[in-house]
């Protein structure tokens, strides 16, 4: 068999990464190894559970921005893990979402939901106006940035909190060599194309700058995380520490799914022998609620056929 029939199909990325990958894999500190999903959208849960159970936690604390209806997010989990935290959402109905189906943890205080569109201009405000602390002079354990677009610029915003971890996107197109982020635009929203985020080279670059290590990458070539740098050791983390060591390939066909169903709400939190009454005040609510979806799904089937 020559070289062309075993390169058959499509290659995501370079080989190279994928070797480099597997070399890094094999040893034991390698934080891919520790990747599952729970609500996270690939495999984030269990890196994030594996950073705090070597770095420890303070106030069990996060801020997460870009969280849609915060079902599939990197702080859903934690929720069912004792936190409680900040969300900032920029969609309305997204918010109106997350008000219904998160409404036990909200109700008791553990979950603030805002409603704003995040810039550069505002999002330090946001925070030191709205952060949900327990233990104010602390800051949050976790900050976790996906609005598909001024990732980087918004971070680099960010003064009044220094988060234990920083769980951020990167643009996995680019390669670890190369650092380019898109220019600012402060009503930039995220088309479905590669004009959003930045490069991990940008992302390790900035790091550095506001007092961060790059400690890896998930699978999925999409997110990156950042340990604070008085909390990153040599014993803790591979001796690596720069994109080129650390970079994943945006891998569009590997998938990761948690196990059993997928969530319709936040199951945190519930109070017993209510039922849907966790989440609806009354019946009536609820069968409102339930008919909207049934609308919404035959709207979503009638356009999927015209657009075919």
């Amino acid at each position: 068999m020559d070289v062309h029939e075993r390169l058959e199909g499509t290659i995501v990325g370079g080989l190279c990464w994928d070797e480099l990958t597997g070399k890094r894999m094999k040893e034991p500190q390698a934080l891919e190894n520790f990747g599952y999903k729970v609500y996270s959208q690939n495999d984030e849960d269990g890196i994030i559970q594996e950073i705090f159970r070597r770095i420890g936690t303070e106030t069990k604390e996060f801020v997460e921005f870009g969280v849609d209806d915060g079902l599939e997010c990197n702080s859903h989990y934690l929720l069912h893990c004792g936190w409680h935290g900040l969300w900032i959402e920029g969609n309305e109905a997204s918010c109106r979402r997350i008000g219904n189906k998160f409404r036990p943890v909200i109700k008791n205080g553990r979950l603030k939901v805002v409603h704003a569109f995040i810039t550069r201009e505002n999002i330090d405000a946001l925070i030191k106006r709205h952060r949900n602390s327990r233990i104010p002079d602390c800051p949050p354990d976790l900050l976790g940035v996906d609005i598909d677009g001024n990732d980087w610029y918004v971070w680099e915003a960010v003064k009044s909190i220094r988060p234990r971890l920083v769980c951020i996107e990167y643009n996995g197109k680019f390669p670890p060599d190369c650092s380019w982020k898109q220019a600012y635009d402060q009503r930039h929203v995220w088309d479905k194309t590669d004009w959003q985020g930045a490069s991990l080279k940008a992302m390790e670059e900035l790091g550095r700058e506001k007092g961060y290590v790059l400690a890896g990458t998930n699978l999925t070539g999409v997110n990156a995380f950042f340990i604070r740098e008085d909390l990153y050791s040599k014993e803790l983390f591979l001796d690596l520490q720069t994109a080129e060591e650390l970079y994943n390939p945006y891998r569009r066909n590997l998938e990761f799914a948690a196990p059993g169903y997928n969530a319709r709400y936040c199951l945190a939190d519930q109070e017993e022998n209510k039922g849907y009454r966790n989440y609806f005040d009354s019946r009536k609510e609820f069968l409102r609620a339930q008919n909207r979806r049934r609308v919404n799904k035959v709207v979503r089937t009638i356009t999927k056929l015209f657009d075919a």
